[in-house]
C-alpha cells in the first residue's frame, strides 16, 4: 500500500480531495476513487487531479465519488485556483478542464470568482435525447409529469424546476430518477429552484455522480441563467445554498461569473 500526498478543500462544503500530478504520478483506479469518496472513508464530492502545466494553463482532471469522469465542476475550479495561487504567488490562474478554459480571480482572502463562459442552449449539445424547447421539458416519472423543466450545459448538463418551496421535494427519491432519465443520454445534474426576490434564489440539488449535496458551483450557474431567461432576475443573483451564498453575474454576451468563499487548504495522506 502506498501514501501519497494530497490537499482537502470545500466550497461551500461542496467539498474535493485535490492530487497534484506535477508532484505525485497517481493513477487510480475507478474502484479505489469509489471506495476513497465513500463518507465512511476520506468522503468527497469529487477529486480532482492537477495536471502539468501548459503554457501558464493549469489543466485538470474531474471524477466524481461514483468513479465517473466529469467536464466541470464550479466550486472545485474555485478550490484549485485558491490553491494554486498560493502555490505560485498569483490572483490570477488559468484552469482547462477537458471542454473549457477557465479564468479565476482570488478577489479576498479566501474568495475566488471565476469565469465559466457561456451556456449552451441547443439540446444537441445539452445533450438531450431528442429535439425539444430547452425551457419547457417534460419529464414522466411514475406515471406523473413533471413539467417546466429548463436544460443546459455549463460544461455539464442541468435540468432546473421553479418551485414554490424548493424543500418540499424530496431529491432522494426524485434526483435519482430524473438524473438517469431516458431524456439525458449523459444524465444530469438537477435543481428544485425558489425565487425569493430577484437578488435571491434558494436552491435544492442532486448532483449528478454525487447525489444530494450541501452546494453546486455549476447547479448555481445553471439556476442564474435559467431564471435571467425566463425573467424571474435581473443579470445578478446570489444563490443561496446551506452555509452560504454564491453570487453569479452574468455579462452581455451571456458569460457566466461566479463569485464564492473557499476553505483552507488541509494537507492530507491518502493511502491506495
Amino acid at each position: 500500500m502506498a501514501t501519497i500526498n494530497a490537499y482537502k478543500m470545500d466550497g461551500l462544503g461542496n467539498d474535493f480531495v485535490i492530487i497534484d500530478r506535477m508532484v505525485d504520478k497517481v493513477s487510480l483506479s475507478k474502484d479505489q476513487i469509489i471506495k476513497m469518496g465513500n463518507r465512511n472513508n476520506i468522503g468527497f464530492d469529487q477529486i480532482i487531479f492537477l495536471e502539468k502545466k501548459l503554457n501558464n494553463v493549469f489543466p485538470i482532471t474531474i471524477f466524481n465519488s461514483d468513479g465517473g469522469e466529469v467536464s466541470a465542476c464550479g466550486n472545485g475550479s474555485r478550490c484549485i485556483a485558491y490553491l494554486l495561487s498560493k502555490k505560485i504567488n498569483s490572483r490570477l490562474i488559468k484552469i482547462k478542464t477537458n471542454n473549457r478554459v477557465l479564468d479565476a480571480k482570488v478577489v479576498g482572502d479566501q474568495s475566488v470568482r471565476l469565469n465559466m463562459g457561456q451556456p449552451i442552449f441547443d439540446w444537441e449539445r445539452i445533450p438531450l435525447a431528442n429535439e425539444v424547447d430547452n425551457k419547457k421539458v417534460e419529464l414522466e416519472l411514475d406515471g406523473k409529469l413533471l413539467k417546466n423543466g429548463f436544460c443546459l450545459n455549463v460544461g455539464n448538463p442541468h435540468i432546473i424546476f421553479f418551485v414554490k418551496n424548493a424543500f418540499e421535494h424530496d431529491l432522494k427519491i426524485l434526483g435519482p430518477k430524473i438524473e438517469t432519465h431516458s431524456m439525458f443520454p449523459e444524465k444530469t445534474n438537477v435543481t428544485f429552484a425558489q425565487v425569493e426576490n430577484i437578488n435571491l434564489i434558494k436552491v435544492n440539488v442532486w448532483e449528478r455522480g454525487a447525489g444530494l449535496t450541501k452546494a453546486c458551483g455549476t447547479a448555481a450557474c445553471a439556476t442564474a441563467v435559467a431564471a435571467y431567461k425566463n425573467k424571474l432576475i435581473e443579470n445578478k443573483v446570489n444563490i443561496k445554498f446551506q452555509e452560504g451564498l454564491l453570487n453569479i453575474e452574468i455579462d452581455k454576451d451571456d458569460n457566466i461569473f461566479m463569485t464564492g468563499p473557499v476553505s483552507e487548504i488541509k494537507k492530507i495522506k491518502v493511502e491506495i
